[in-house]
């Protein structure tokens, strides 16, 4: 089996970033193929949450070490948690510079302040657990 060469920390916001995007890219065209006649190839986004995806994954890495013994659903709940804080901070910070967040939730249930969805919580936390192996690719592990 090769090896390949770690990604230099330096270039792992881009990765993160990079794959953040495309992964939101797959859930909104999904969420929006759900219930249509055919799928649709496109769904909400906005270009902001490339550095978003890109400067909080690296916060991700020293947690991911550090629950790296934890059983999956442990792990799971750290990155539920850790994503919507994130997500929150994040929203707050567009709100006061913006006047608007992105992905307001405002109208789902399970909102908080329209700027986290408490539902999300499983989903997030499978996102970690699949940023697991990109991170140990990433790191030569």
């Amino acid at each position: 089996m090769r090896s390949v060469a770690p990604v230099p920390p330096l270039l792992r916001p881009l990765v993160y970033g990079l794959a953040g995007s495309l992964a939101e890219a797959l859930f909104t065209s999904s969420v929006a193929s759900f219930g249509a006649r055919r799928p649709e190839p496109h769904g909400p986004s906005t270009p902001w949450m490339m550095p978003i995806y890109g400067l909080a994954m690296p916060l991700f890495e020293p947690v991911h070490e550090r629950v790296r013994g934890r059983p999956a659903w442990q792990r799971g709940l750290v990155y539920a948690g850790g994503i919507l804080a994130v997500e929150a901070a994040s929203g707050w910070l567009f709100r006061r510079l913006t006047g608007r967040v992105p992905w307001d939730y405002g109208e789902a249930g399970l909102s908080v302040e329209g700027l986290i969805r408490l539902d999300y919580a499983p989903l997030w936390g499978a996102l970690g657990l699949a940023t697991e192996r990109l991170h140990d690719a990433m790191t030569g592990r």
